[in-house]
Order: structure tokens, then sequence, then C-alpha cells
């Protein structure tokens, strides 16, 4: 058995600041221009000049977004000591977190800032069939040209072994709709009944419309610095506590390297799930709430039941029990998720949890707000992390 081993990081780095830009279908602007915008807001939320910041991480797919640099002269400030620019996805945000906290806490940087930016809607989507036109047909050569087809087939495979219906992949939609409603970010926020979600249109089988993220335009940045500065700063520290990242054995740099995997009703958080709890000072039970990535809204009990939150095939039980709603046992993606914010490649999953934990979400606010567990990643590789309130 592997020794898992806690990180030096942890408890000893924190997220001190958030800053988002609007979301929209059309922003009328650069991604650099709403790059620095999120960075600036992240810098402000925490209360630091930007002049501070000495770190940046980024990450994009196929040239979608700009350079850590580039951000890094628009804010103006001093020259950075450290800079990473990721060729990843939605498993990427807490990825590149625990990478900052790594720079942080070995003395590279002091300040990181890490962003998501992109004009996903008006400008590449990634959901579209001509994302990746010019070698996919090489590349995915049974006919699926787009990541929807892929995730279906993930999906499917899940709601076979478990005996999930789509009225459950429903009821993950409701509840997440519910917090959106609230939430002035988020790109859908009229409410939804489950015979209204039944009603949809599809996509690809089993998806509705509505079990799709809308792609956005947008950004959205956080800032991460040591824990003994973020004392120092504006907000409550969100502290890093534990941190995990899986490629398991088949996955590649494809979608179509799936075919690789020994079991589709599984994804990532299986993998990574002993290390992330493993190297942790708390325990799955004392989770308050849960930021869950979800692109698709199967992966929601997918990684519930991976991070062994629920037991295998319990998930949708436990999502249409009402346990995830603001007042339930477990509230899950408080900002209605991926499914109703709008698609930042979950960057925007992993700021709602920091959000949560300063305690600055107003009427979202949820009354026990000190420790939570973030993913990022649907399928084949992926990231997570344990986020807690500062407890000195």
């Amino acid at each position: 058995m592997t020794t898992v081993r806690r990180p030096t990081f942890a408890g000893r780095t924190a997220i001190a600041g958030v800053g988002y830009t609007a979301l929209s279908r059309d922003s009328g602007a650069s991604v650099l221009d709403l790059a620095t915008t999120a960075c600036r807001a992240a810098a402000d939320n925490a209360g630091l000049d930007t002049a501070e910041i000495d770190g940046i991480v980024t990450y994009s797919l196929l040239n979608d977004s700009v350079y850590g640099q580039a951000v890094a002269a628009g804010l103006g400030g001093r020259p950075l000591d450290f800079a990473i620019d990721l060729s990843l996805g939605g498993q990427a945000p807490c990825f590149a977190v625990t990478l900052a906290a790594m720079a942080v806490e070995s003395g590279m940087a002091r300040n990181v800032l890490v962003f998501r930016a992109l004009n996903g809607r008006s400008g590449l989507r990634i959901g579209s069939t001509s994302y990746e036109s010019l070698t996919s047909d090489f590349r995915y050569p049974i006919g699926f040209g787009a990541y929807p087809q892929y995730i279906a087939m993930w999906a499917r495979r899940y709601m076979v072994e478990t005996g999930t219906t789509s009225r459950d992949l429903g009821e993950i939609v409701v509840a997440q709709r519910e917090y959106a409603a609230r939430n002035e970010r988020a790109i859908l926020r009229n409410p939804l009944t489950i015979d209204e979600y039944l009603a949809k249109p599809w996509v690809v089988d089993p998806f509705r419309t509505a079990d799709c993220t809308p792609e956005v335009d947008g950004a959205c940045a956080v800032l991460v610095t040591s824990l003994d500065h973020a004392r120092d700063l504006r907000q409550r520290p969100a502290v890093i506590d534990s941190a995990a990242w899986t490629t398991p054995r088949g996955s590649g740099i494809d979608m179509s390297d799936l075919f690789s995997w020994e079991d589709w009703s599984v994804n990532c958080h299986t993998y990574l799930a002993d290390r992330l709890w493993g190297a942790a000072s708390v325990t799955k039970d004392e989770v308050q709430f849960a930021e869950i990535y979800d692109c698709f809204s199967a992966v929601v009990p997918m990684t519930l039941e991976g991070l062994g939150i629920c037991a295998r095939a319990e998930a949708p039980a436990f999502v249409a029990s009402g346990a995830t709603r603001a007042n339930g046992s477990l509230p899950i993606n408080t900002h209605g998720g991926l499914l109703s914010e709008g698609y930042l490649h979950g960057m925007n999953t992993l700021a709602e949890a920091v959000l949560q934990i300063q305690g600055n979400e107003g009427d979202r606010q949820l009354d026990r707000n000190d420790v939570a567990v973030v993913t990022s990643g649907a399928m084949m590789d992926g990231s997570s992390l344990i986020l807690t309130g500062d407890r000195a």
C-alpha cells in the first residue's frame, strides 16, 4: 500500500482573494482584458496591490486564452518570479492552485494569481464539433467529434451499472438551479421543475440540453499566498488543507484514450480519493459543503461516489432526498454549478468554495462553511482540494 504523505504546503498556504468578470454570451472584450480584470479583482478582494503579485498560473486548451506573462504586463506590476501556462481544461483548477501553493511554500513566489479566461461562447466553443476539426478526423475515427458525445458514453455506462435514470439526472439539475436563481452571475437563473427538465430536447443520449453546461465568455481568478500572509489581508483565508491530482493508467491527451479504460462507470476521483483524504487534517464526515465539477450532470454522482462521500449507486438517491440543497446535510454547487452559472472550465467551481468560506455570499451564504471539498475534472484525469476556514 502506498504511504500517503501530507504535503508541506497543506495547512500553511491559503486562497486569500477571488475575482470575476461578468459572465455573458458575448463579452465584447478581448480575452486579455477579461483575464486582467479578473486578476485585478482577485487582488483587490484580498486587499493586495497588484505590484505585490510575483507569480501567475493559468491554463487553456488550443490557444483559447492568454499567457500569464501577458496578464502580468497588463497588471503593470513587478517582474514575475514564477509563471506556468498549463495545456489543460476542466481538470486543471485545483491542480493549478496546488502548483501555486507549492511555489509559495518553496519560497519561489509570495503572491500567486491563478486564472482562467476565455471567450468560450462568442469565440472558440469547446462543445462544438469544430473545436478540434483540423485533427479530429484522424484522432477520433469512430465518428465522434465533440466532448458531449464521449462523456455521454461514460454517463450511460454509469447509469447501466448503477440503475441511475434520466429522472435522477434531472434531480441534480433542478437542485442546482435553485441555487442559481439567487446567483446574479449565473447565466441560467429560471427555476426548473423535473417535468420541465424531462421535456428538454436531447443533445446526445442520455444528455438533454439542461444536462450540459452553457458556454460563456468571462474570467475568474484566485490569489494564493501563505496562510500567515493571508491572515494580514482583507478576507478570511481559505486554507489549503489537502490536494491530489491523478492521471490513471490509460488516460492520455486525447478523449479517444478512454477506450483503454477498464471501467467507464467510474471517473478520476475514484483514483485520487485515498490520497486526498489521507493527506487531509479532516475526514469525509467533517465536510460541510462540496463544489463538484459538473460540465455534465452525470459527473456529479460519479464524483460523489468516487470520493467516497456516497456509496456505490447511492448518489442519485442522496441528491433526490434534498441532501444537496441549502438546508440539506451536504449542500453541493451552491452557485448553481457549471450547469447553471456557466462554463469557465471549473475555475468558478473553485472560486465559489472560497467565497463561501470567506462568508461573502449574501443570501446564498451557508451557515456551515468551514470545510469544503472541491473537484476539477470529469472523466480520465483530474484534481481536487480540501479547503477549510482559518482555525487560528
